[in-house]
């Protein structure tokens, strides 16, 4: 991958970051990789349990706001490439508490940058990508695409946090000379996904006959990415993408909160004996500053680099709804008392 020997993959522990690895450790046994992760309540080491034989994975607890603890760690195993995806992602949760996430998602990734930096000072090559997201570019109106040009309008203090993480990296490039790439993703879905998040919480909710929270008029639009597909994109970006560059990568798959859980629910009836769910739909207060509409065009990618989603979003979506509903242990091992209380604070008053 990119004449890489070393790769550490950021968050590895994480939703994107556990298939990423499920997916690389196996296609590249030439490739060291050292999954840093300092295990918060979204991390789960169990979905990993099928890499811990494989000589060429390495687990590391580190937090990246620890710079000397990534300099051991980069020094030790002579990491040659970082795939940083560790970040705090909830957007609720930086309303609550945005302080996490300027530490982790800016202070993180400067401290990634400069360990980046001081190996190329030394004439080292290191390949630096960073995983970002489309929050970044802020609210679309009713037409039009989020691309590679878009101007950055962050409205929550994750999206904040995030494009500044972004800018800092593309300055790494113009200023040190150093090999970046930057993706931005829409929302992605998929397996191993922890259940704060929109797809899994509602499946979660529906089979316990629990409230379905949807925020506002449910009119909100995203556009969703099964995870395996992303993980093909930042294979590809991370090894053929050209430095300096930003790309875009979305899942042509553009549907309102409220139409996606009704499809949720006529896929879990089918797949269970539940009765009728749609009375468990409650419309709660909004979101502050909830954005309207993501939508990528990603043609630049599929022209670049040959990539385009395999996955329709019908089949992901069976996929993903199959996949909780024969791990419902994972989920319910996930769920601590602190997990309780958030929810409660989300949505215990909406």
């Amino acid at each position: 991958m990119h004449q890489a020997r070393c790769i550490a993959v950021t968050g590895g522990a994480g939703f994107i970051g556990s298939n990423l690895l499920l997916y690389l450790v196996p296609r590249h046994p030439e490739v060291k990789f050292i999954n840093i992760d300092c295990l918060t309540y979204a991390a789960n080491l169990t979905n990993l349990k099928s890499l811990e034989s494989s000589a060429n994975y390495v687990f590391e607890r580190i937090d990246i706001r620890d710079s000397d603890a990534l300099r051991t760690c980069f020094d030790r195993h002579e990491v040659d490439g970082v795939i940083h995806l560790a970040a705090e992602s909830h957007v609720d949760r930086s309303i609550i508490g945005p302080q996490a996430f300027i530490e982790t998602n800016i202070n993180g990734t400067f401290n990634l940058l400069e360990q980046a930096r001081q190996r190329v000072e030394q004439g080292q090559p290191f390949r630096f990508h960073h995983v970002s997201t489309d929050e970044v570019f802020g609210s679309l109106g009713t037409e039009g695409f989020f691309n590679e040009q878009s101007p950055y309008r962050p409205n929550s203090p994750y999206s904040a946090s995030k494009a500044a993480a972004d800018h800092l990296v593309r300055s790494y490039h113009r200023t040190y000379g150093l090999d970046c790439v930057i993706t931005n993703c829409s929302n992605n879905y998929g397996p191993y996904q922890f259940p704060e998040k929109l797809i899994p919480l509602m499946i979660r909710n529906a089979l316990r006959r629990m409230p379905l929270p949807v925020y506002g008029d449910g009119g909100n639009i995203r556009d969703w990415l099964y995870v395996d597909d992303h993980c093909r994109a930042l294979e590809l970006v991370f090894d053929r993408g050209e430095a300096g560059k930003t790309y875009v990568i979305g899942g042509h798959n553009e549907i309102t909160n409220i139409e996606l859980v009704r499809k949720l629910i006529a896929l879990i009836r089918k797949n269970t004996d539940c009765e009728p769910l749609d009375e468990l739909i409650q419309f709660v207060a909004d979101r502050p500053g909830h954005d309207r509409r993501y939508a990528i065009d990603a043609s630049y990618i599929e022209t670049a680099l040959g990539w385009k989603p395999q996955l329709c979003f019908e089949d992901g979506l069976r996929h993903t709804v199959e996949w909780y509903l024969n791990n419902q242990d994972w989920i319910e091992s996930c769920i601590s008392g602190e997990y309780r209380q958030y929810y409660e604070r989300m949505y215990g008053d909406r």
